[in-house]
């Protein structure tokens, strides 16, 4: 069941669309049976990258089919280019930070058949949405029981500057330094929610995060030495968490597809998990 819902957001201050994917009834059962069943699904919570929108993961991978098959809710969220930040000074205000925790799950737990239980809860996303995941994951590390960060990894924010060979550490990158703006300045940012590599520092030895999967097309030019890096960092302070690799495969959707299904069994929805 792929359902398009349209609502007015606060927190993102227009009408905008989700995307909700919901398990279909059995032919086996009643529509009585099964919708007053009061039954409550896992729920994933799946972000897109940039230049993308909710309709994506739809469109390019078989999330449905996975869906269907493991009974689990997915909810795919819009985020225009906002790095799943918030930005109070675009247009009437984006928070797209805050939109998913204080609005969007209270309105999908409120409304629909799903879990909101921690244990039952997961996150993932692509690129500038694995970073969303892994934000969202160190940040708010008691909604969520597991995430999967794809073509995406931490970063040193230590390692900001002008004229850093890496755009993505560049502070005179057009998209960085518009980021930068946004935050403060470079101490602000490094400050912020958006710091989690110093966060998964600090949290690692708690034993209070969630459950984490990266994983990176070997031959994502960009991306795969910041992967190979940060799981050498996470192997000195000690964490644990699933990698998952492929040769042959760049920053695009057939790894991605492949890497969704990967995420499934690593949170322990997948029936394939289960055999």
């Amino acid at each position: 069941m792929l359902l398009h819902v349209n609502f007015e957001s606060e927190y993102l201050g227009n009408n905008h669309e989700i995307l909700v994917i919901l398990p279909d009834k059995p032919r086996t059962q009643t529509p009585a049976a099964f919708y007053g069943s009061g039954k409550k699904y896992p729920v994933l919570w799946l972000l897109h990258g940039t230049f993308g929108d909710q309709t994506d993961w739809v469109r390019k991978t078989r999330i449905e089919l996975y869906a269907e098959e493991n009974q689990l809710a997915v909810v795919m969220p819009p985020a225009l280019n906002s790095n799943y930040s918030n930005w109070d000074d675009t247009m009437m205000g984006y928070r797209m930070y805050d939109y998913l925790t204080e609005e969007l799950m209270p309105f999908i737990y409120g409304w629909f058949p799903v879990s909101d239980q921690r244990k039952d809860n997961f996150i993932a996303g692509l690129s500038m949405g694995g970073r969303g995941t892994i934000k969202y994951a160190v940040n708010h590390p008691d909604k969520f029981a597991a995430a999967a960060v794809f073509s995406a990894a931490p970063m040193d924010l230590s390692e900001l500057g002008p004229g850093n060979p890496c755009p993505l550490l560049d502070t005179e990158n057009p998209r960085l330094k518009n980021t930068l703006r946004n935050a403060g300045g470079v101490e602000a940012y490094r400050a912020s929610n958006e710091n989690v590599w110093a966060m998964i520092d600090a949290l690692a030895p708690t034993g209070k995060l969630p459950r984490l999967m990266f994983a990176c097309g070997e031959e994502d030019t960009l991306l795969y030495s910041f992967y190979l890096r940060f799981q050498e960092h996470c192997r000195d302070i000690g964490l644990k968490a699933h990698w998952f690799s492929l040769p042959g495969y760049k920053h695009e959707w057939r790894f991605w597809d492949l890497a969704v299904e990967e995420a499934l069994r690593f949170f322990g929805v997948s029936r394939q998990s289960k055999t």
